[in-house]
């Protein structure tokens, strides 16, 4: 399988590499940001203690550039890098980590990071794209991994019409002997994924929109010598529609395959999730909604694995309950007796309704109120409910490319958070934020 898209790659690309590479232009985009927050509790147990009662207050930064080297029209170099994305404090000091949830790296260590560079060129028989790329893009935002770390990925797509036709590959572990890989004593312990689907494109008089399917093939080995190997399948409709005031997006992820050991039984794999999201704007006001489901595993004894996929690590709804870029990536893991408070949404019924007004061109405001619950109450647990969450954002555009934000959180903590001892208390959290950002 490796030599067959080995060829084919080599045989696609050509007349890429043929054409001669002067860089025509180079077209610079990026964004910066500064953050302060505050977080009253670090861990949603009642206090019991110094580290229990402990809150968190810190500044922290990013600075993102993109840069596309055009060749020609059809030929281009695209980059990115992520330079100062630290808390604010001297790079002497040896105890910042914020992506790490061993919390051993040193503040240098991020000062300069370049995570996407890849070649994408448009020729007579479709679009190339080859290099290092966001992972998992598709459909809508549900599932999504780009804000995760970038992959050795080859994409093409074939217009046909109204209908693109969509094939991928993505290097998602590799475990073969190298420079970089000096330990590997192995073959066959990678992990690679294989992705096909179509995107259909329409619009009409009064609606427009897309809808796309995607089947997705994983072949994990990383665990072949500890006679482990997962094959697993991922079917992923979805769609985008815009009709007058309204905007309706939704999407289904089935996972199915199997996980196969040398010395027990087999599992199969079976696992839903699935979003569906509106939003309507009536003059200075918007409403909107949403929910998502993500299957949990009512028995982790038996053969069948149902909690196989989240809601991903793109989609923030709330400012605390499953929410990936501030709570993950900046504050770190705000605990409980059972588990974290902020990441992936699991094993989780949700439902929001948002509300927003924009009384002037450059002040919008919103309001949401959330609701979650597990989909699975794990043996033992005292409830199933994660609890309500009341969320309040303004965002002020200073000039065309400068806005501040200010946002502020309460979480009403459902007893899920208990785990399996009824006397377990907890706190109420709340969570206060603001951000000022440039795009250029």
């Amino acid at each position: 399988m490796k030599r067959f898209w080995l060829v084919l790659l080599s045989l696609g690309l050509i007349p890429a590499f043929g054409l001669s590479a002067f860089a025509a232009d180079v077209k610079f985009s990026g964004e910066y940001y500064a953050a302060g927050l505050y977080l009253n509790h670090m861990n949603v147990k009642d206090p019991s203690g110094a580290d229990f009662a402990r809150s968190t207050a810190f500044f922290y930064q990013r600075l993102r550039v993109g840069t596309d080297f055009v060749v020609s029209p059809c030929l281009r170099v695209v980059t990115r890098f992520d330079a100062m994305e630290r808390v604010w404090e001297p790079d002497s000091v040896g105890n910042y980590a914020p992506l790490s949830a061993a919390g051993a790296d040193n503040g240098d260590t991020r000062n300069l990071d370049f995570d996407i560079a890849y070649i994408d060129y448009t020729s007579p028989i479709g679009q190339f794209q080859v290099g290092y790329m966001p992972d998992y893009m598709w459909g809508t935002i549900w599932g999504n991994r780009t804000t995760g770390p970038t992959t050795g990925q080859i994409k093409y797509f074939l217009p046909i019409g109204p209908v693109t036709l969509v094939a991928a590959y993505a290097k998602e572990k590799e475990n073969d002997y190298s420079v970089q890989n000096t330990g590997a004593l192995a073959n066959d312990r990678d992990y690679d994924s294989y992705r096909i689907g179509p995107i259909y494109k329409f619009k009409g008089e009064k609606v427009s929109g897309e809808t796309g399917f995607l089947l997705i093939y994983n072949l994990d080995a990383t665990q072949r010598g500890s006679g482990v190997l997962t094959k697993s399948y991922v079917l992923q409709p979805y769609f985008k529609s815009n009709l007058g005031p309204l905007t309706l997006q939704g999407e289904i992820n089935y996972a199915f395959g199997d996980v196969e050991y040398d010395l027990a039984p087999d599992q199969d794999i079976s696992s839903l999730t699935a979003f569906l999201d509106g939003d309507a704007k009536f003059g200075i006001f918007n409403l909107g909604g949403s929910l998502a489901y993500v299957q949990g595993d009512n028995d982790s004894t038996d053969n069948e694995i149902n909690n196989f996929q989240t809601g991903g690590r793109d989609w923030d709804p709330c400012w605390m309950m499953f929410n990936n870029s501030t709570m993950n990536s900046w504050v770190g893991r705000v605990g409980s007796y059972a588990t974290k408070i902020g990441g992936e949404m699991s094993n989780a019924w949700f439902g929001q309704f948002r509300a927003g007004v924009k009384p002037v061109s450059n002040l919008n405001l919103v309001a949401s109120v959330s609701y979650a619950k597990a989909d699975q109450k794990p043996a033992g647990f005292v409830d199933d409910e994660y609890g309500w969450e009341i969320d309040l954002t303004g965002t002020y555009k200073i000039t065309n490319n400068l806005s501040y934000m200010l946002g502020a959180g309460y979480l009403f903590t459902g007893d899920y958070y208990k785990g399996a001892g009824s006397a377990n208390t907890l706190n109420d959290n709340y969570m206060i934020i603001n951000k000022l950002t440039l795009a250029f």
